[in-house]
């Protein structure tokens, strides 16, 4: 294919402007997974100017895995193998290393719909104040079986996100497009071991954030995921919080208050994966934190009922997702 046919398919006119995406993968010990998620970028109906594969120092064979697939890609595409740096640093590489007017990035183990692109390049030629586009996501196992949604229990907000964000409630990362002018200002910390909450607090303080309902996303959960360590997230999100928070104004007592609250909403999530011991002292320490007696009563109760029926709660939702969404 010609450089003019290239240039022509992997760009698009919206709001009688052309728009190119960059898209960067940072791999790292995905091979069961890699090449569902490559390809579900190769089916964008929107197609990326470039594709960047970083294997950050793989220990399996990622990188023979992601070169096979590559050959297949029908747009420019690159791999660079090389050794671990860590997802931060990764990600910053892969930013000074493309162009275009967005950009975005899909976890190893993540999957994309045909339409994300489109759409979410859409929604911000539509939205010159917003600095991203975010959505819903669904979460898929390691067979791609749907077992949750965020569109069942996430909060999103669109515009102003600052308070949001200090609920601690983020967009999931599959979910986003980033107008690479903002991150021209704001990379990712390289010090942060949860890459995005922090990024998306300073993000916030220079623009909206378009929100779009649409579920184009998904996030694989499986054994090996970082972000399902809920007390590196917990510590993470504190720190980033208190750092956020205190820049745009607030007192340490006002911050003092909030992290009591965010420590006892989130002792929600320990108790989701069964850490009950972490989730009541979370809950103990932070009663001052509960946004009404009724949270309390809620949270105690849960904390009573014994481990087996959560897990059959638990196996029912997984139920109850099969059937409503099915497999990707």
């Amino acid at each position: 294919m010609i450089a003019t046919e290239i240039q022509e398919e992997t760009e698009q006119t919206f709001g009688g402007q052309h728009a190119s995406v960059s898209v960067v993968v940072p791999s790292y010990n995905h091979a069961a997974f890699v090449e569902a998620t490559l390809r579900s970028i190769m089916k964008q109906t929107l197609r990326p100017a470039k594709l960047l594969v970083i294997d950050d120092g793989s220990r399996d064979d990622s990188p023979a895995v992601i070169e096979r697939v590559l050959n297949d890609c029908p747009f420019p595409s690159e791999l660079i193998a090389r050794e671990n740096r860590g997802l931060s640093a990764t990600l910053n590489e892969g930013f000074r290393r493309t162009h275009g007017d967005y950009f975005a990035y899909l976890g190893s183990d993540d999957l994309w719909l045909p339409d994300f692109l489109k759409a979410r390049v859409g929604l911000l030629a539509e939205r010159p104040a917003a600095v991203l586009a975010y959505g819903h996501a669904y979460f898929v196992d390691e067979q791609n079986a749907i077992v949750d949604s965020t569109a069942d229990w996430a909060r999103y907000v669109d515009g102003d996100v600052r308070e949001m964000l200090l609920q601690t409630t983020a967009p999931m990362s599959p979910t986003v497009l980033y107008r690479r002018d903002a991150l021209e200002h704001e990379r990712w910390n390289e010090e942060s071991k949860l890459e995005d909450y922090e990024l998306y607090l300073r993000l916030s303080a220079a623009g909206e954030f378009a929100f779009d309902p649409q579920i184009l996303s998904a996030w694989r959960r499986h054994g090996g995921n970082v972000s399902w360590d809920q007390s590196l997230m917990l510590e993470e999100q504190l720190r980033a919080q208190r750092a956020a928070a205190l820049r745009l104004g607030y007192t340490e007592d006002q911050v003092d208050k909030l992290q009591r609250t965010t420590r006892f909403i989130r002792a929600e999530d320990f108790l989701r994966v069964g850490r009950k011991s972490e989730a009541l002292s979370l809950i103990m320490n932070n009663l001052r934190g509960a946004n009404s007696p009724r949270a309390s009563a809620r949270m105690f109760l849960r904390l009573l009922l014994p481990n087996t029926i959560l897990r059959r709660r638990a196996r029912a939702r997984l139920r109850n997702a099969h059937e409503r969404y099915g497999n990707l």
